[in-house]
């Protein structure tokens, strides 16, 4: 039994994620994986926003798709930078204590190249020259990049500049942070390129197949996909519960924005340097939540990190929600080879089958399941058919 870990969002699941599980399965080259767990983004995703569908359609359509177990990445950090979102991942697929590697795509396709950046990374070097182009206004990441670039050269730092090797860096961060024994499998990424817009053969970015399934053009969409996970995506949007549309919770939004104290803002995870200020003038003036962003995002403060400060602040997330690990590990979908892993987890952490577990659990596993059933129940809202509050207890584990 080899088990390998991944970390998704299957927003939503398309060939490309079929092709990373069939590599990560295979025995001659391969990974050589028997059994995969993966770690799922919720109801929010870390592009900040809703999700295109329920997290209950998306594990169905994984199951469908090869993975074997299905375990949710709680909402605050789904709603993390790159760091954050990595950091409670493998947190999770380490606290299970069965996870053999962790399989991950990467446009770059090669492990070393990323663990050489990590090494530079942690060099007092690179800390002060980051701290340095930090302090000239600019983003985070491109004050990474250029940090990089000054110490190995612009060739080897570009590793960066796409987001999947970015997020790769972070596994491996992360792996240290936690001491892991968890090895290492990358496969290069195929096809069309992350938020492209352009299919290539019968592979297609997620974010082309969003715009799709939003434009109500499902069959568009079912040429990129396994067959078995178009059926599960056709099955969800018969019943009304695709596509997510953001608009549809604006006004909401805006209207819990407007009740919040600076206060309450200086507590928002990643806020920091006085950004609170000009969130708090900017929250009195917008009518919708794009009107919001523009007038918030800078230079220094990309449109994605905005998007993730507003929606944690709808959900009440704070900087403390992120302080320790993941306290729990809640199954979502489980095949019985996914039950084999389960069979033969040795969990740090409480395993979360049923709501009815939760009422044991200590104060803060308390919090973090009324974030995360205040999450599913607000996303409902953002569907064509909202479901009723509370299919966080009224869904079991799909099998």
């Amino acid at each position: 039994m080899r088990v390998a870990g991944i970390v998704a969002e299957y927003n939503p699941f398309h060939n490309g994620h079929a092709i990373h599980i069939e590599k990560t399965r295979k025995p001659n080259g391969g990974c050589e994986a028997t059994h995969i767990v993966a770690v799922m983004s919720g109801s929010f995703v870390q592009r900040g926003e809703p999700a295109i569908m329920t997290k209950f359609d998306r594990a169905k359509a994984a199951l469908a798709g090869g993975v074997d177990l299905v375990i949710e990445l709680p909402v605050p950090w789904c709603l993390s930078s790159a760091e954050g979102f990595a950091t409670g991942a493998v947190s999770l697929l380490n606290s299970l204590g069965c996870v053999d590697v962790l399989s991950f795509g990467s446009e770059i396709g090669k492990v070393e190249p990323l663990q050489k950046v990590v090494t530079v990374m942690q060099t007092s070097r690179f800390i002060s020259l980051l701290k340095y182009h930090l302090g000239l206004g600019i983003s985070f990441a491109e004050a990474q990049q250029k940090s990089l670039s000054e110490i190995i050269g612009a060739t080897a730092a570009s590793v960066l500049d796409t987001p999947n090797n970015t997020l790769g860096i972070e596994y491996i961060k992360a792996l240290q942070a936690c001491d892991s024994t968890m090895d290492l499998f990358t496969v290069e990424r195929q096809g069309s390129s992350h938020d492209s817009m352009a299919p290539i053969g019968d592979t297609a970015s997620a974010s082309y197949l969003r715009m799709l399934l939003s434009s109500d053009r499902l069959l568009n969409t079912l040429p990129y996909m396994p067959a078995s996970c178009a059926a599960v995506v056709s099955d969800t949007a018969d019943k009304g519960l695709l596509p997510a549309n953001t608009t549809a919770l604006d006004r909401a939004v805006l209207a819990h924005l407007r009740r919040l104290s600076l206060d309450d803002l200086k507590v928002l995870p990643t806020m920091s340097e006085g950004l609170e200020n000009r969130v708090y003038t900017a929250i009195r003036k917008a009518s919708s939540l794009t009107e919001l962003e523009e007038n918030i995002k800078t230079k220094r403060y990309p449109l994605t990190r905005i998007r993730r400060l507003i929606w944690s602040a709808f959900l009440g997330i704070t900087n403390d929600d992120t302080a320790t690990p993941p306290p729990y590990i809640r199954v979502l979908a489980a095949n019985e080879r996914g039950k084999e892993i389960l069979s033969a987890a040795k969990p740090s952490v409480p395993l979360l089958y049923r709501a009815s577990q939760v009422a044991k659990l200590d104060s803060v596993c308390q919090r973090l399941w009324e974030l995360e059933t205040k999450a599913t129940d607000l996303h409902a809202l953002a569907l064509p058919t909202p479901p009723p509050c509370g299919t966080d207890h009224t869904t079991g584990l799909i099998r």
